[in-house]
């Protein structure tokens, strides 16, 4: 078996993030292998995310917005994000853009195969793709399948998140490239959290996403969004995208062997009552180099905080009890909040003040009903 110092299971977003803080910093002589199946040369995702840091990737951030748009039932908002922006990264120019930094070291290698089991040992743990094996000093599991997810309903709650995109080119110029729709709820809630955005890249060309707890009907929400919501007739689709984001309050295991970690997904990395994870990523990635720089393991990162994953458990539940009362809940937060104290709370980076005034904000029934059920469950 050839061994190396790191293996990616998993050649995807968290891999590859990590793969990459790994060659800027000083482990970048370390020998680094990454497994996937697929060759990542399709765009299959958008990678979304606000932030008035700088970061690794901002030379392939393919639109940047400074302004933000919320539309709810009876409240629309323009707001300006101040030092924040929302930035969107195509996946296709993520994929190319590590990919291509990676091949250039000379102790990075790729190899493309299903990957059929990892095993833990004693000295190293090692990964089977096909009749070929490989031992890692180090192995980072990526290796999230939501057919397999099925947690105990008993002890945590499980909600999907579908996204159904469209591209669209316009006759003419109807779109303000710069505005981002963040948020717009003028379509049918039918029992659950429905909302569409928008993100222009000109006047002409926008992604219109659907975002929704179920996959039904998709294309004819948008297709009725589009034509109605926005009176857009004149039109033609030049790409199409979907996906699936596990919304959970499990708690993922991170250490599953003397030499084995879950990042990404697999590792609880999607922010559970939201669905973003680019970020969050990125600030495992930098966590694990750190961990391997001050400690020698990769198992010394911090744990998410307590008070953000009650919060998160009893948005969960909300969502789950009362899916078509959440654009009220999300109207209200817009109207009484200003962004910055938004994104901090969504961030778990938000001030003792911040979090009160984020929950008084807000209709409070939903949730006190939400947290006498989430605590007669817990106690079962």
């Amino acid at each position: 078996m050839q061994r190396y110092d790191f293996i990616m299971a998993g050649g995807g977003i968290a891999g590859l993030s990590l793969a990459y803080h790994l060659i800027h910093s000083p482990l970048r002589d370390c020998s680094i292998l990454i497994l996937d199946r697929d060759a990542k040369d399709r765009n299959d995702r958008t990678l979304c995310f606000w932030t008035e840091q700088p970061t690794l990737f901002d030379s392939v951030v393919y639109r940047s917005w400074d302004r933000l748009q919320f539309v709810g039932e009876d409240f629309q908002r323009l707001i300006d994000l101040g030092s924040y922006r929302y930035r969107m990264i195509r996946g296709l120019d993520f994929y190319r853009f590590v990919r291509k930094a990676l091949a250039d070291c000379a102790n990075v290698d790729f190899v493309q195969g299903k990957i059929d089991r990892i095993e833990d040992g004693d000295e190293y743990a090692t990964v089977a793709v096909g009749a070929e094996r490989y031992a890692g000093t180090w192995v980072f599991d990526s290796l999230f399948s939501l057919t397999h997810f099925a947690p105990d309903s008993a002890r945590c709650h499980y909600l999907q998140q579908h996204f159904r995109g469209w591209e669209i080119e316009t006759a003419d110029a109807v779109f303000d490239p710069g505005i981002a729709t963040l948020f717009d709820f003028r379509t049918p809630q039918k029992g659950e959290m429905r909302f569409l955005y928008v993100l222009p890249f000109t006047g002409q060309r926008a992604l219109v996403e659907l975002v929704s707890g179920s996959p039904d009907h998709g294309d004819e929400a948008l297709s009725d969004y589009v034509e109605r919501t926005l009176g857009i007739t004149s039109y033609r689709i030049v790409a199409k995208e979907g996906g699936v984001n596990p919304l959970t309050d499990y708690v993922f295991p991170r250490r599953t062997g003397r030499h084995v970690m879950t990042v990404g997904a697999q590792g609880g990395r999607v922010k559970p009552s939201s669905g973003y994870a680019f970020l969050r990523i990125q600030q495992d990635s930098a966590a694990i180099v750190q961990s391997m720089l001050t400690t020698g393991h990769p198992f010394d990162v911090p744990a998410d905080p307590w008070w953000f994953r009650q919060c998160d458990s009893l948005m969960l539940e909300v969502m789950q009890q009362y899916g078509g009362q959440m654009q009220l809940i999300f109207t209200a937060m817009f109207r009484n909040n200003p962004i910055r104290r938004i994104f901090r709370f969504l961030d778990e980076t938000a001030s003792l003040p911040e979090k009160l005034a984020m929950m008084v904000s807000v209709p409070l029934w939903p949730f006190v009903r939400a947290l006498s059920r989430l605590n007669r469950w817990r106690r079962v």
